[in-house]
């Protein structure tokens, strides 16, 4: 059976498919059988950074390690269901499979959630976004689980009663600032007081970054710049790298040895 990692916040603009194309890609680099689904029917952009990766290979002449993008097809006439149809096609030769979520609630997210064995939710390294997770009082006491926090519940407890198996969830401070902060340490000891009470474990993601904006109409992600011509990368793009590193480590996902 494919490990099922999805990529879930109901907040845009999380960095939800960077994270999406950077853990798919640096697993196919390590030889994993990758397969990839985008969810967000409307915008695509996990599924338009496959494709921009697809066309940049084939015009360069290039062989990048890349996974397979599953397709998602309409509802048909008998009511199939169009996720598990797309899961079936991938599950066979797929070591992983990414599932990408929308920005926002769909039926397709909630059902991804409950597919999950490991949850990643980036968010942005502010209050603004922890509401996402939980409710605040004005002195930043923590009343009580949000509406994603609720539904990852739900989907826990599905699983539970199917029999599947505990989501291991990880939320990733994404944009973290560059310097200590007053705002940043209140976030991170609020994050580690809400994980204890809700189950997820905190990790670090990528900081706002240049470099991941100029990647995406290529398709490339940081692991690519050597054999597209970078041969030095810049210290920005060496630290992006170590982001990547301990990223996918934190993710302690089964048979992963990191070796990039």
């Amino acid at each position: 059976m494919a490990h099922i990692i999805v990529i879930g916040n109901e907040k845009g603009g999380s960095g939800k498919s960077t994270t999406s194309m950077h853990v798919a890609t640096a697993l196919a680099r390590m030889g994993h059988r990758v397969g990839a689904l985008d969810l967000d029917v409307r915008q695509r952009s996990f599924g338009r950074y496959l494709e921009n990766r697809a066309a940049f290979s084939a015009r360069e002449g290039l062989a990048l390690p890349t996974p397979r993008l599953g397709i998602l097809e309409a509802r048909s006439t008998d009511d199939t269901d169009p996720l598990s149809a797309a899961m079936a096609e991938l599950e066979g030769e797929s070591d992983f499979i990414i599932l990408d979520c929308p920005g926002s609630h769909t039926r397709l997210s909630q059902m991804a959630h409950t597919l999950a064995d490991t949850l990643v939710t980036p968010m942005n390294d502010s209050f603004i976004d922890f509401d996402l997770l939980a409710r605040l009082n004005p002195d930043g006491k923590v009343l009580g689980p949000s509406i994603y926090a609720e539904m990852v519940w739900t989907a826990r407890q599905m699983r539970g009663q199917a029999g599947a198996g505990p989501i291991d969830w990880i939320v990733l401070r994404n944009r973290l600032g560059t310097t200590e902060m007053h705002n940043k340490r209140k976030v991170g000891a609020a994050l580690q007081n809400l994980s204890k009470r809700i189950g997820f474990r905190v990790a670090p993601g990528f900081a706002e970054r240049v470099i991941f904006r100029e990647l995406f109409p290529r398709g490339l992600t940081l692991l690519d710049l050597k054999d597209v011509g970078t041969a030095q990368l810049s210290m920005s793009n060496i630290a992006a790298r170590q982001e990547l590193r301990d990223l996918i480590t934190a993710l302690n996902l089964p048979g992963v040895k990191v070796a990039f």
